[in-house]
């Protein structure tokens, strides 16, 4: 494939200068077989950037997770969603490795961590060991991969973190070998008219942009018409050899008429940055198509630091009778590159697509805090709720009020309150606040009730109610029977389930005694290993109790016969 020699030499040299400071000796690969990706860092997901790489571990679990240097446990964390069983290791050279969605640990660090979780007598446990408590060699097993937390599938999520502010960084910039000769893949091309006199294309809305293929594996875009402020958006996915994923890409960078206007990439970002991943992407478009368009220009309210060139932030003034000529560069860290040219007529034309009417009958000021009263509740949004000003659509209802739709991204959570006066006091232990989706179906939004009030803090926008749930959760065994022998069972199973407002606690006694049961709400299961020797005795009674989030409850009791 032949590409013009100016772009590959430039992303040569910014390649090679975006690694030299990183260590790439240092660290050697956290699996014993060839890194395949599924996922990259800084990848585009809901609401964050992926701040590692997920390593693929073949479609299955238990494959040994290797310290990539000598370091100390800083972090042990075992949750039921987000990175599951996880592992901080900081290094000597400043770096911490962390490793998610473990299985279990290795045997010494699942004996530590399971004698905390005995003493705090929960499954869900954080764990900041004193500095060189808990050492680990390079190369050694210090967990097996696994599937827990949010996992969608078997992988080893992998991340490098700067010791001392925590940002992660590039894993690849270590010199991890990953296989990638191919070029970024583009889906999409739009115009967005900026400015109140912009239009593209005779449109005073985005519109999307017709390109072809370029015998140089370049693509060139149908010659647009546009006057005023403009802006562009892509849509692009990049492909790793040796998988079908379809992954983020690394750096686009934006010339018009020679002059670099925009350019940004993924070598780091920090956590407390990671949700204006929103200003980044048409928000608007993700929620009517779930499609991430990321916009080459910056906003106002834009505050990320992924930004190594910023000229009009990213935005072209367009001049009649001028023109001008764009082009991007898209490119993986690899140095693969898709290139697409956009010429430009500066012209004023007849609107043929005219700017949608958004008026309602409320506006937000997103740097102030504003209330509404909505009959059946009242809402709150703190200052800086929202990114920007927009009129707002809010529907009062009896029972439902509906605050705009999920078209806008809320920064910050905002608050609903309701009234439960007119339902009798005995309902209302059994009531909670709802969301409700597309199809009226209701989710549990945490509840809390003082002073005569229900209230829920969120960042989700839509449909809310007070929903009542009187139907306890359900339990029952998986792998097992009751007045069963159980002599040559590594581990007994539950299911567990609740069929409105969802399990908000769960505990098991055996014989008396607190027994560690491991929740995997992915598939509703509640697993007890009996490697942890809690009874002797032959004959055991096992009780399992399990509340739901608006304390309902059930228990369940059998007895079973192990040698």
């Amino acid at each position: 494939m032949q590409k013009s020699l100016f772009p590959i030499l430039f992303l040569i040299v910014f390649h090679l200068s975006a690694q030299m400071d990183y260590p790439k000796e240092s660290f050697q690969s956290p699996l014993e077989i060839p890194l395949v990706l599924a996922g990259t860092f800084g990848e585009l997901r809901s609401n964050h950037f992926h701040s590692g790489i997920d390593i693929k571990t073949q479609q299955r679990e238990g494959l040994p997770v290797l310290a990539i240097s000598d370091g100390t446990i800083t972090r042990i964390v075992v949750k039921h969603w987000g990175y599951g069983k996880a592992l901080y290791v900081a290094h000597p050279n400043g770096y911490t490795s962390v490793y998610g969605h473990l299985q279990k640990f290795s045997p010494e660090i699942e004996a530590y961590v399971k004698k905390v979780q005995y003493q705090k007598q929960s499954y869900e446990v954080e764990i900041f060991p004193d500095y060189g408590e808990v050492k680990v060699t390079k190369g050694n097993t210090i967990a097996y991969s696994g599937n827990t937390g949010g996992s969608a599938g078997p992988h080893l999520h992998f991340e490098i973190r700067n010791s001392v502010n925590s940002k992660p960084t590039n894993p690849l910039l270590y010199g991890y070998d990953v296989r990638d000769a191919t070029d970024p893949t583009l889906l999409g091309l739009y115009g967005y008219p900026l400015s109140d006199d912009a239009m593209v294309n005779q449109s005073q809305e985005k519109i999307q942009l017709n390109y072809t293929k370029q015998a140089d594996g370049s693509f060139l875009a149908d010659k647009v018409s546009a006057i005023g402020t403009i802006g562009f958006g892509i849509n692009t996915f990049d492909r790793l050899d040796l998988a079908a994923n379809k992954n983020g890409i690394y750096s686009i960078k934006q010339i018009v008429n020679g002059r670099e206007y925009s350019n940004f990439d993924f070598e780091t970002f920090s956590f407390g940055e990671t949700r204006y991943i929103n200003t980044l992407i048409d928000y608007e478009h993700f929620y009517d198509h779930r499609q991430r368009i990321q916009k080459i220009f910056k906003e106002p309210y834009n505050h990320l630091s992924i930004y190594n060139t910023l000229y009009n932030n990213g935005k072209i003034d367009i001049t009649e009778g001028m023109s001008y000529n764009v082009e991007f560069l898209i490119a993986d860290i690899e140095g693969n590159t898709t290139k697409l040219v956009v010429p430009i007529e500066g012209k004023r034309e007849a609107v043929k697509i005219p700017r949608k009417d958004r008026t309602t009958e409320n506006y937000v000021i997103a740097s102030k805090p504003n209330n509404y009263d909505l009959g059946a509740a009242k809402v709150y949004f703190p200052a800086n709720t929202f990114y920007e000003d927009f009129y707002i659509n809010l529907e009062k209802g009896n029972d439902t009020i509906t605050i705009h739709d999920n078209s806008v991204a809320a920064h910050r959570n905002f608050t609903i309150s309701f009234d439960p006066s007119k339902y009798a006091q005995e309902d209302r232990d059994q009531l909670f606040i709802a969301h409700l989706d597309i199809d009226g179906r209701p989710s549990h939004s945490t509840t809390y009730k003082r002073d005569g009030s229900f209230t829920t803090r969120t960042r989700t926008l839509g449909t809310y109610t007070l929903v009542k749930d009187s139907v306890a959760p359900t339990i029952k065994p998986k792998n097992f029977k009751a007045k069963q022998w159980l002599n040559n069972f590594s581990y007994l199973s539950l299911r567990i389930t609740d069929d409105l407002s969802g399990i908000d606690t769960y505990s098991a006694t055996l014989n008396g005694k607190w027994i560690l049961m491991e929740y995997e709400p992915k598939n509703n299961t509640i697993t007890y290993n009996f490697e942890d020797n809690i009874s002797n005795e032959t004959e055991n009674e096992l009780i399992v109790t399990v509340t739901d989030n608006v304390g309902n409850s059930t228990t369940y009791s059998t007895t079973f016969f192990r040698k």
